[in-house]
C-alpha cells in the first residue's frame, strides 16, 4: 500500500476567504477545513438614552430648571417600579448662549445639559416610560437600543454551528477520496458579533401627540447575530 500525502483546504462560505487563517504545517494523511457558523439571539437588554436640556437667563436659574426636570425623570422611574439609582446621569454642563443676528455677539442666556441612560431587562416597561417622559416634556428626542449583554452562550452556539459544518465538510472530503475521517488534531476559533441591531429615534413631541400606543409597542426587537469561524485539521485513516 502506498502512502498518500493529502492536505486539503476547504471553505464553506465565500466570506471565510477574507479572514486570516493561522499557519498550519502540512501533515501527511490529513485534511484541513474551515467553516462559518451563525447564531441569532434575542436581545436581553434595552438601553434608553435621552438628554435634559434647558435654557434660562441666568446660570443659577438654568441649573435649578434642569434640577426640576431631572426630578421629573426620577418620578417617572419610581412610577414604573424602577429605582433611580439604576439610571446613569452624566455631569451637568453649563454653556453661555449667544445671538449673532445683529452682527455682534450678544449673550442671551445659559443652557444646562445632562445625559441620562437607563438599562431595562423588562421590555414591557419601555412603552410606559417613553410615553411618560414625553408627557413630562423633559427632552425632545429619545434613543432606544436593544443589545445582548449575556453574549457568551450565543458565541458558544455559533462555534458549535461552525464546527458541525467544518466536520461535515471534512467527512465529505474523506469519503470522496476513499478514506475515513480520523481524530481532530488542531482547531482555531474566531467569533464576531454584529453592531447594535436597532437604534430608533423616538420624537417625544410626536409621541405625546399620538393617541395610545407607544412607538415601540407590539414590535419585536431585531435579533443579535453572532458568527464564528472554525478552522480544523483532521487525520485521515
Amino acid at each position: 500500500m502506498y502512502r498518500l500525502a493529502l492536505l486539503i483546504f476547504f471553505c464553506c462560505s465565500a466570506t471565510a476567504f477574507a479572514q486570516e487563517h493561522p499557519a498550519v504545517n502540512a501533515q501527511a494523511n490529513s485534511v484541513y477545513v474551515g467553516a462559518d457558523g451563525k447564531y441569532d439571539a434575542a436581545p436581553d437588554t434595552a438601553l434608553i438614552q435621552f438628554n435634559v436640556s434647558v435654557q434660562e437667563d441666568r446660570p443659577q436659574a438654568a441649573y435649578e430648571h434642569a434640577a426640576k426636570e431631572t426630578e421629573q425623570v426620577r418620578q417617572v422611574l419610581r412610577a414604573n417600579g424602577i429605582d433611580p439609582k439604576q439610571a446613569n446621569i452624566g455631569f451637568f454642563s453649563v454653556q453661555p448662549v449667544y445671538d449673532y443676528r445683529s452682527g455682534k455677539q450678544k449673550l442671551i442666556g445659559y443652557r444646562v445639559t445632562t445625559d441620562v441612560t437607563l438599562k431595562l431587562k423588562d421590555f414591557s416597561k419601555i412603552g410606559p416610560i417613553t410615553q411618560q417622559l414625553a408627557d413630562a416634556d423633559v427632552s425632545e428626542t429619545l434613543i432606544v437600543n436593544y443589545t445582548l449583554e449575556n453574549i457568551d452562550e450565543a458565541k458558544n452556539k455559533a462555534v458549535e454551528d461552525a464546527y458541525r459544518r467544518a466536520r461535515a465538510s471534512a467527512d465529505t472530503i474523506a469519503r470522496a477520496s476513499g478514506r475515513t475521517l480520523g481524530e481532530l488534531s488542531y482547531a482555531s476559533v474566531d467569533t464576531f458579533e454584529n453592531a447594535r441591531p436597532m437604534q430608533p429615534r423616538v420624537g417625544l413631541m410626536a409621541a405625546r401627540a399620538a393617541a395610545a400606543p407607544a412607538p415601540t409597542e407590539e414590535f419585536s426587537p431585531q435579533n443579535v447575530s453572532v458568527t464564528a469561524h472554525v478552522n480544523a485539521l483532521y487525520t485521515l485513516k
